[in-house]
């Protein structure tokens, strides 16, 4: 079984504000993404930034054989939202925005502004005997009042990124709260897989919010060693990846992984091979994005890798 993580980039249809321009570009992107999905060749696939269903649907139409979808109903204020592609049927567990009680809500901006919900769904389903939860975390990339990428100074960047990172906390904190309930303390015998664009990286505090219990990470001692935090506890497959893939984004020149998949005990335990891009490539080839989400709209396939793992 092959499970990923990609982000699609603004997967709109065209002649809207923040898709492809026209027809062609559309279907030019179309193209690619279809491409590296047959390459890939996934049992499930989370997505991110689906900004219309039916622009997921023209793509799963560019697929050999029969796909299934789903796909968030809370999609953030430019319209994207969180989804699956799959080759079994996907039954609908969870799909929410709410911040865990006794959580509070968080400042979002200079006015005083609060966030009381993830700014997009979190989106659970099962297929096959596994539970799925995918997320898209609130970005690093900041925006200034009056859709400004550009702080009038260091002082309001400053506070900016502190309004992103505890709204990305917050979030992070509802997706474990969404992990807990699928895991159900049972994580040794409950397969769970928690994905999606986290846009943080592996030692971020965000991303470590979600592991659960101390101990036992990949590549330590203390992986196989049974204790009593394996029924709770997720595990991110990044270590599993070759150092030379491990980024699933560039920003700035800079590779980064932002994009993870975790797994629940059984899971992790059954893990053959991890990557980003395409199986068989030595790196993903990427372009370096910079700070106007808006330069790359006509831009064929995505910024991001994705993200998977084989498990056997």
């Amino acid at each position: 079984m092959l499970v990923g993580t990609w982000n699609l980039e603004n997967l709109y249809r065209p002649g809207g504000l923040f898709g492809p321009r026209d027809r062609p570009a559309y279907d030019t992107k179309l193209a690619a993404l279809a491409a590296v999905i047959t390459e890939l060749d996934p049992d499930l696939l989370g997505l991110q930034e689906i900004g219309e269903p039916v622009a997921l649907a023209d793509l799963a139409g560019l697929l050999d054989g029969e796909w299934h979808t789903a796909v968030s109903a809370h999609p953030d204020p430019r319209g994207i939202r969180v989804g699956f592609l799959s080759r079994t049927p996907l039954r609908p567990l969870a799909d929410t925005t709410a911040f865990p009680d006794p959580l509070r809500p968080v400042q979002t901006d200079d006015t005083g502004r609060t966030a009381q919900a993830a700014g997009r769904g979190l989106l659970a389903v099962a297929t096959e005997g596994v539970s799925v939860a995918v997320a898209h975390l609130k970005s690093k990339l900041l925006t200034y009042p009056v859709n400004r990428f550009q702080p009038h100074d260091e002082g309001e960047r400053a506070r900016y990124g502190a309004y992103a990172l505890q709204r990305r906390a917050a979030e992070a904190t509802a997706l474990r709260a969404l992990a807990d309930a699928l895991l159900g303390g049972d994580g040794r015998e409950r397969d769970v897989v928690v994905l999606g664009d986290l846009n943080d990286e592996v030692q971020a505090a965000t991303t470590q919010i979600l592991l659960g219990p101390p101990g036992s990470e990949a590549g330590t001692g203390g992986f196989d060693r049974p204790d009593l935090g394996d029924g709770a506890r997720l595990w991110n497959v990044a270590p599993f990846i070759p150092a030379g893939q491990r980024y699933s984004r560039v920003r700035s020149g800079r590779r980064e992984l932002i994009d993870h998949v975790l797994l629940s005990h059984r899971l992790v335990h059954r893990v053959t091979a991890a990557g980003t891009g395409l199986p068989g490539e030595t790196a993903p080839r990427l372009p370096s994005v910079e700070g106007d989400p808006a330069g790359r709209r006509d831009a064929p396939g995505s910024d991001h890798a994705p993200v998977w793992v084989r498990i056997g």
